[in-house]
């Protein structure tokens, strides 16, 4: 498929809000190209070139682009920022000069999606002396042989903006709607994505053998997407909803998906970035581990020997570093609490019943620096009543629930796991939030240019954003300072393409960033759009910023159906 024919479907998504018109949009392109070209457009469509734990990042930033575009159209930087202020979109900046363009190419080539696909990951993996220039070069010289509705998308996706609101479920709505003519293979399809967590193969495989996706194997250093909690307000309501389980302490510690083949080890982040060079001590205790194959996970926490406790979140993400890694082992040592195996040897473990996973585990690890997490089991409320207390004393966040004869679900938020956290109603409880936009600071705030946070879940059943906090406190000094360099980064003109809104703030910025926000209840509100109905959507009240959560990414964050639960928990608290 030509280039120009995918950027002209790009230009229809845009136009479109209704997930049904996008899904069958995106199952008319997949009829269209090769499996070749629909994996690398699925990429394309997730703001990426690859999977995450592949590292291959193109997020290039605005200079780049004005540099590029100034250099393909003859016209000056200045003429291209000023036009960029006019019109608050890169990517149409390069659409409007291209049409005018001051010089012409004399062998401009057409361009197919491949061709463009592989200038991408040029570009990404240029690196050393002078790599900086070459990655402008290369642009400019795929902006020379655009058209000018091509140089918009091209700058978009180049600079991570590609703005089209579609989301991974109706990617799959779409390939199996071109597939089969119907939206109903999708669960099928998901699963297999699940279970890899890259959207390309398996978009690739689904087109190439469909057979491969019915019959979906688990393959080591290919992370799957991790199983998700639900809520519950009390341990009377666990008990009453799964029975007899397994209970576990809620550790606020780092999220780590662990894979050994032979003598090769990874540990991948929540994220399912890469985190292998960072942990050292982990993969020398991984590295000793008797199985041959095995993918299993665990919370990691940072000890302190010396006062016998354990570091707070903040403190272990001390660990997650690229330099002074040796340094940082020995000053923060690592505990990694071993909470489920998901494969052994071969063996798909993630169909088995949690009990017979459990029952693996033990035999697997020794104590040490991996070691397999706490428990009890329980029919009686008060018995994880007590355990949960005891939990909160011990400054954890709570409990974890788990049904004893479920399976591991990847990638899915099911009533197989079930946390219990602070009594709702009763006290502050968090919630994860995308940060939207920023506001600038008034009072003794002016010199730091920053007044606080507007930030909002994400509604699972239309893919799109919906605010619910504007956030003015809980920030210190440093944290403020922080937070304007980190957001100043990633301003943009415009909303979200996803956002629903109605409170506009002094800045929007790109929906990159996840911080966890305590609150003290939940709330009725016409400014925000969460759960909205009849005008009025939900708030949080008396909002405050706790931490940045840099281990999620946005597709992590609450959902607008789990906030509805909770304050249906609220009502019962």
């Amino acid at each position: 498929m030509k280039f120009e024919e995918l950027a002209e479907i790009f230009e229809e998504i845009e136009g479109r809000s209704g997930r049904l018109e996008m899904t069958d949009i995106l199952a008319g392109m997949f009829k269209k190209t090769t499996p070749e070209e629909a994996e690398k457009v699925s990429y394309l469509l997730q703001g990426q070139l690859a999977p995450p734990y592949a590292g291959l990042n193109l997020g290039l930033g605005e200079r780049f682009g004005i540099e590029a575009i100034s250099s393909s159209t003859g016209y000056s930087k200045e003429t291209v920022e000023k036009k960029y202020k006019e019109l608050g979109d890169l990517g149409g900046v390069a659409e409007e000069l291209l049409k005018t363009k001051r010089q012409t190419s004399l062998f401009a080539k057409a361009l197919d999606i491949l061709y463009v696909y592989n200038a991408f990951v040029r570009i990404a993996k240029a690196a050393g002396t002078g790599s900086q220039e070459a990655k402008i070069k290369m642009l400019a010289e795929l902006l020379n042989n655009s058209k000018p509705i091509e140089g918009k998308y091209i700058i978009r996706i180049v600079l991570g903006r590609l703005r089209l609101g579609v989301g991974d479920p109706t990617i799959l709505d779409g390939l199996s709607v071109a597939l089969f003519g119907t939206k109903e293979k999708r669960e099928e399809i998901e699963r297999a994505y699940n279970l890899c967590s890259d959207l390309g193969y398996i978009v690739r495989t689904a087109m190439e053998d469909y057979k491969k996706i019915t019959k979906f194997k688990i393959q080591p250093f290919k992370p799957l997407r991790p199983a998700l909690a639900e809520r519950l307000a009390s341990a009377e309501e666990i008990i009453e909803k799964i029975g007899r389980c397994a209970v576990e302490r809620k550790y606020d510690g780092l999220r780590m998906q662990c894979h050994k083949k032979g003598e090769r080890v990874e540990i991948y982040s929540r994220r399912l970035d890469v985190m292998t060079e960072m942990f050292p001590d982990v993969v020398d205790a991984i590295k000793k581990i008797k199985a041959k194959e095995i993918i299993f996970e665990g919370e990691a926490l940072a000890f302190n020997k010396k006062k016998n406790r354990f570091y707070s979140f903040q403190e272990t993400m001390h660990r997650r570093r690229k330099y002074g890694v040796d340094k940082a082992s020995e000053e923060f040592p690592l505990y990694v609490f071993v909470f489920d195996l998901l494969y052994l040897n071969g063996q798909d473990y993630t169909t088995k019943p949690y009990a017979d996973r459990r029952k693996a585990l033990k035999k697997i690890f020794p104590s040490g620096v991996l070691e397999v997490a706490e428990s009890i089991e329980t029919d009686n409320a008060s018995e994880l009543e007590s355990y949960f207390q005891d939990s909160l004393n011990k400054g954890l966040e709570g409990i974890i629930a788990k049904d004893l004869s479920a399976p591991y679900i990847a990638g899915k938020r099911k009533f197989a796991w079930i946390k219990l956290k602070k009594s709702y109603g009763k006290a502050a409880d968090t919630i994860d939030a995308v940060i939207v936009g920023y506001f600038l600071g008034k009072g003794a705030r002016a010199e730091f240019e920053f007044g606080g946070l507007l930030v909002a879940v994400r509604n699972e059943d239309t893919g799109k954003l919906e605010t619910i906090a504007k956030i003015g406190s809980g920030y210190t000094e440093e944290e403020m300072k922080m937070l304007k360099e980190l957001l100043d980064e990633i301003k943009t003109k415009e909303p979200p393409e996803d956002l629903v809104y109605k409170i506009t703030p002094d800045f929007w910025v790109e929906p990159r960033y996840v911080i966890e926000v305590a609150f003290d209840e939940i709330t009725e509100s016409p400014l925000h759009t969460a759960g909205m109905r009849k005008e009025k959507g939900y708030a949080l009240r008396f909002p405050r910023m706790v931490r940045m959560r840099n281990d999620k990414a946005p597709d992590e964050a609450t959902t607008t159906r789990e906030v509805e639960e909770m304050v249906e928990l609220q009502k019962r608290g």
